[in-house]
């Protein structure tokens, strides 16, 4: 029996891309966790994701590209960010995104009520411990008189 492994070896070579390659528009949304209607919608929304486009215009994403649209992913996925908090974020920093985002209170004096709650640029206002401490037992009544509306709601559902 023959087998072939120089076409073996050759397709894993070509599967693995430098950091500095281009990547398709299916590449950057496997690399970045998203879908492909994603990366275009962000497009729309956020001038700064221009990538290369060639004859059929079909998307070539350069490495910078797929870093800013890590950033972005970040804040609007893990840090809680709207995408009008974002875009605010990139108009107060001329189109560029701070290398640090501290997650703490808010400041509605520069728009950051857009942004995700108690979210901030680093150097604003921060939420300090006593504040913490409040909101916390504001959070602990909250979830205790969820519980009980729930108890209340599955009450009504058994007599009606």
């Amino acid at each position: 029996m023959k087998t072939n492994l120089g076409a073996a070896a050759g397709t894993s070579r070509r599967t693995a891309k430098s950091d500095s390659a281009f990547r398709t528009i299916s590449e950057a949304a496997k690399e970045l966790g998203l879908q492909q209607h994603v990366l275009r919608f962000w497009e729309s929304k956020f001038p700064q994701i221009q990538p290369m486009k060639r004859a059929g215009g079909r998307r070539y994403y350069r490495p910078e590209d797929i870093d800013f649209l890590a950033h972005i992913r970040t804040l609007l996925h893990d840090q809680g960010f709207t995408i009008k908090g974002v875009q605010k974020l990139l108009d107060q920093n001329k189109g560029k995104l701070p290398s640090e985002i501290a997650v703490t209170g808010q400041d509605t004096e520069t728009g950051a009520s857009d942004m995700a709650p108690g979210a901030t640029v680093s150097g604003m206002t921060s939420v300090s411990g006593q504040d913490k401490t409040a909101l916390k037992a504001v959070l602990g009544e909250l979830e205790e008189l969820q519980a009980i509306l729930r108890t209340g709601l599955q009450d009504v559902k058994k007599n009606p």
